[in-house]
């Protein structure tokens, strides 16, 4: 697959915006590296390697898209090559840092990509010495986290293929089964169901289900465990998907099922007060409310949500205490969780969106607990 078939939700107005923004933020320039920053701007998903990649998006100037020699023909290939970015290479024996500091002369201060190396980081800083940097997350989240329809297209469409996968779960649970071994059907199901790469396979069984991000064991599935199956990937468009649901083998723990229906309903009304205006500290509340009501507070240990897009976590951030208010086209998870250290716990989580006028779950497979006969 080429840059071209996978980045597909392209915007040549991202980079006069991202512009307009630098210049507000009282900065010269953004200087970008291979990463979710550099494909949202010119969709080129470039290889992070120890040469130098660097988009230079100056105030005074067009943007100029710096590339090793060798890896020119690739950039040009990529959309990057049709919408109004000029690339140039650096041959092997130059300085590229030097070559970045001569593009904008006399820069007091610029922003770098929060996902830049250190060690790039640092050569910048020593070819610049008199230049203040800053962090270019602090410019793109207000752009990233405020999704366009054709954004919002590509999510819905990752949210699809995630249920479609968990529509065939129930088909590899079953007693004596490890972990792994039904992490490797959910990874293939994965990618068969429209996903180019598998960014993550947590199922967590029976106490390992008390640990929010648990990672593939040889435990065996034993009869009566709880299993939560926490999968998402990275779709065509270079969109992420992300979704949790519940699944038990046999009749799970009574316990169990006296916080599993409380927590059903705490996640469903989190989701059914998103709209526009409230904060993201309140779609938390509307979740952490209702659980502690119920007496499992304490076990309710992580943020309510997270924001999605080219990356799994990116703003907003739906937990207590940021009160940013939600605008439409913001689009994150809602998944409370309860948990009991040593015996079992429970997680369900959809991504929604924020609409005009309320919220549009991207995720839309039933929340009931799937009981499969062992």
């Amino acid at each position: 697959m080429t840059d071209s078939d996978m980045w597909t939700v392209s915007d040549p107005e991202r980079l006069k915006r991202a512009a307009g923004l630098t210049a507000e933020a009282g900065v010269d320039a953004l200087l970008v590296s291979p990463g979710p920053d550099l494909r949202y701007l010119t969709s080129y998903d470039a290889l992070p390697l120890e040469r130098l990649t660097c988009l230079v998006l100056r105030v005074a100037g067009d943007p100029i898209l710096l590339v090793p020699a060798l890896e020119q023909p690739a950039a040009a290939a990529s959309p990057a090559g049709s919408i109004g970015v000029d690339i140039v290479a650096w041959a092997e024996t130059q300085d590229p840092y030097a070559a970045v500091a001569s593009l904008i002369p006399g820069a007091r201060r610029v922003a770098v990509d929060n996902h830049m190396w250190a060690e790039k980081v640092l050569r910048l800083r020593a070819a610049m010495p008199d230049c203040e940097q800053r962090l270019a997350g602090d410019v793109l989240r207000e752009l990233r986290m405020r999704k366009s329809p054709a954004e919002v297209q590509a999510l819905r469409e990752a949210g699809a293929a995630i249920d479609r996968v968990h529509a065939q779960v129930p088909q590899w649970l079953r007693a004596g089964r490890t972990e792994r071994e039904v992490g490797s059907d959910l990874a293939a199901a994965i990618v068969a169901e429209g996903h180019t790469r598998v960014d993550f396979v947590i199922v967590a069984s029976g106490p390992n289900a008390a640990s929010p991000h648990h990672e593939l064991s040889h435990r065996a599935l034993e009869p009566g465990d709880p299993i939560v199956v926490d999968i998402g990937g990275t779709a065509s468009a270079g969109y992420c998907s992300d979704s949790t649901r519940m699944y038990a083998v046999g009749e799970p723990p009574p316990d169990f099922l006296d916080y599993y229906g409380l927590l059903r309903r705490a996640q469903e009304t989190a989701v059914e007060h998103v709209r526009p205006g409230v904060s993201c500290a309140s779609v938390d509340a509307a979740a952490r409310d209702i659980i502690s009501a119920g007496g499992y507070g304490e076990h309710f240990i992580h943020r309510t949500g997270h924001g999605i897009g080219l990356e799994t976590h990116e703003d907003p951030y739906i937990v207590t205490g940021n009160e940013l208010a939600l605008e439409p086209g913001m689009v994150f998870s809602v998944e409370p969780g309860i948990y009991f250290a040593g015996r079992h716990g429970a997680r369900i989580e959809d991504i929604v969106a924020c609409t005009e006028d309320g919220v549009e779950p991207l995720n839309l497979t039933s929340h009931e607990l799937v009981i499969i006969d062992g």
